[in-house]
């Protein structure tokens, strides 16, 4: 820690591979610390900095709350708490193995997800197979032919920035994060196909955090002489080769010619589709010239450049003509609105309701605070959560995704989303944050309690002058103990009760009417694993107007 007031983790005594700044409340870099803050937190924080002294300290609010720190095999600083049976994760730092510096050697590629996590780049082997055998692969990887002298200046052909040429080793390379172009010079005979045709690639990586902060990313691009997309190729041994462009043809054989529907939105319609080594898909064939391309590009500059096991992946796209269409996983589970509200649908334990509601809330984490730019959703609700074969969720649909910057704290734009959902910033026209996203998932938990719209009356005989809409039944519930009526009768009472209420207070809690009386997606995230418990929250004012059709006073 220096007298910049930025605190620093190095590797070997002298490369930066992490950093943060106080931001007068806790370090940038490390939102977990939020969630002590403030109600229900467990510590507060002291950061002093003058000419005189400069250190952190933190205080435990109950002295029965453990804490330790342990400095992991993997280079992560690992900060856990004793939950009374077991240590609880609360942060990794960095949060990503990726980001650790030179965890696999120069000229690899780190898969965060994916085991082993390193691999070697396109033209490259491993420097020392044995090394890896034992999971040591800071060795990395090493040129199968070296290059021929060449000119610096070829690089600089293409792309509108020009060239910078990087001569030494490239490290901490990663297939998330940020993104620029890097294109990675190979020997011919590395790029020759079996039939003599040249061509050219560039692999879809971004650089993780290092000393040089390379940021970059590779998009694979496979070209053919006369300059059209080359069939897609989709590797079976590790699922992806990073965002394919794909030709209609293609796409017209992959869905028979879009012959199997799986629903439709507000956008286009959803076929089911299947490619080389029946891998199968789902491809949303976009309506409409103009807003069917804002959505194309939405989801493209969104979701295309970023990965989490909570947002489903978009395997490619393709762009001719007129034509908008985008690839995706296919979830062979649906939405998760079916297994909710529709009669076919399979009714859903509790246990596989809060696993979603933990997946769906890190999902927005991820996007509120782990990207480099925030990510505001827009349009948070159960037809846009789909479940995967082992009911994880993901979350979809990102055509109304809107960007924040980190230096920004609001944004001015059109009104977006679905009514039922929508925060009250939408309606009365300010500046929205990230807590409308908050807003929005605290109406989807309420949904996934009762199994019921949340903006559809239902019958509530016992609640007199309380009103029949969805949320303030359970404000009013949760305040009266009643919350066993609220669950869905489906589930027959087999629920985890301790685990209904803390959902109960924290539906309750992000729908607030204030922006700032919500949680954060991060504070949600480690309510829902127990780290903090929620209070108990006061009733939203502005809903239970809207409720009775009348003012809300205090202690009603």
């Amino acid at each position: 820690m220096d007298h910049d007031g930025i605190v620093r983790m190095l590797w070997n005594s002298s490369i930066v591979y992490w950093s943060s700044t106080w931001n007068g409340r806790f370090f940038s870099a490390i939102p977990e610390m939020s969630a002590g803050l403030g109600t229900g937190g467990i510590a507060n924080y002291t950061f002093v900095n003058n000419d005189q002294e400069l250190y952190f300290t933190y205080n435990i609010f109950d002295d029965s709350i453990i804490i330790r720190t342990t400095l992991l095999v993997s280079g992560q600083n690992r900060a856990s708490v004793w939950t009374g049976q077991a240590w609880m994760t609360v942060n990794n730092l960095p949060a990503r193995q990726c980001d650790v510096y030179a965890v696999c050697g120069p000229f690899t590629v780190c898969t965060s997800n994916a085991d082993p996590y390193c691999s070697c780049m396109k033209g490259f082997s491993l420097r020392s197979p044995a090394d890896w055998e034992t999971e040591n692969r800071t060795g990395g990887c090493i040129r199968n032919t070296p290059l021929k002298k060449c000119r610096a200046d070829d690089g600089n052909k293409t792309g509108k920035n020009g060239c910078s040429i990087w001569h030494d080793e490239l490290l901490n390379v990663a297939t998330d994060g940020n993104e620029e172009m890097i294109y990675l010079r190979l020997a011919a005979v590395e790029l020759e196909s079996g039939k003599g045709n040249r061509s050219g690639m560039v692999i879809g990586v971004s650089v993780g955090t290092s000393i040089a902060a390379l940021a970059f990313i590779l998009i694979i691009l496979i070209w053919r002489r006369n300059g059209k997309w080359s069939r897609p190729i989709v590797d079976n041994d590790n699922g992806s080769v990073g965002i394919i462009a794909f030709k209609y043809s293609d796409l017209q054989d992959a869905t028979k010619k879009f012959s199997e529907k799986l629903g439709a939105g507000g956008f286009g319609s959803v076929f089911k589709g299947c490619l080389s080594g029946s891998i199968v898909i789902a491809v949303k064939r976009l309506d409409g010239a103009r807003q069917g391309e804002k959505q194309f590009r939405a989801e493209v500059n969104s979701i295309g450049i970023i990965q989490h096991i909570n947002l489903v992946k978009l395997v490619g796209f393709c762009c001719e003509s007129n034509k908008r269409l985008l690839v995706y996983e296919h979830m062979p589970n649906g939405s998760l609105d079916s297994h909710l509200f529709e009669s076919y649908g399979t009714t859903l334990d509790w246990n596989i309701r809060y696993k979603i509601a933990i997946g769906v809330a890190r999902g927005l984490a991820y996007l509120h605070h782990g990207c480099r730019d925030c990510i505001i959703h827009c349009d948070i609700k159960p037809q846009n959560i789909l479940l995967d074969a082992s009911f994880v969720p993901k979350i979809a649909d990102f055509g109304m995704a809107k960007f924040l910057g980190r230096d920004f704290s609001h944004v001015v734009t059109t009104m977006r989303g679905t009514i039922g959902y929508l925060a009250p910033e939408w309606i009365s026209g300010t500046p929205i944050t990230p807590k409308v996203d908050v807003y929005s998932y605290g109406m989807v938990l309420l949904e996934i309690i009762s199994g019921k719209r949340n903006s559809i009356q239902h019958s509530s005989s016992d609640i007199e002058g309380q009103g029949d809409y969805l949320p303030v039944q359970v404000a009013h519930k949760l305040v009266h103990g009643d919350i066993l009526s609220i669950v869905d009768a489906n589930l027959h009472g087999e629920v985890n009760m301790a685990e209904v209420e803390r959902v109960c207070k924290i539906a309750c809690w992000c729908i607030q009417d204030r922006e700032f009386d919500r949680p954060t997606m991060i504070e949600v995230v480690q309510f829902l694993e127990g780290i903090c418990e929620p209070e108990i929250p006061p009733m939203p004012k502005l809903l239970y107007a809207v409720a009775v059709g009348g003012s809300y006073q205090s202690g009603e």
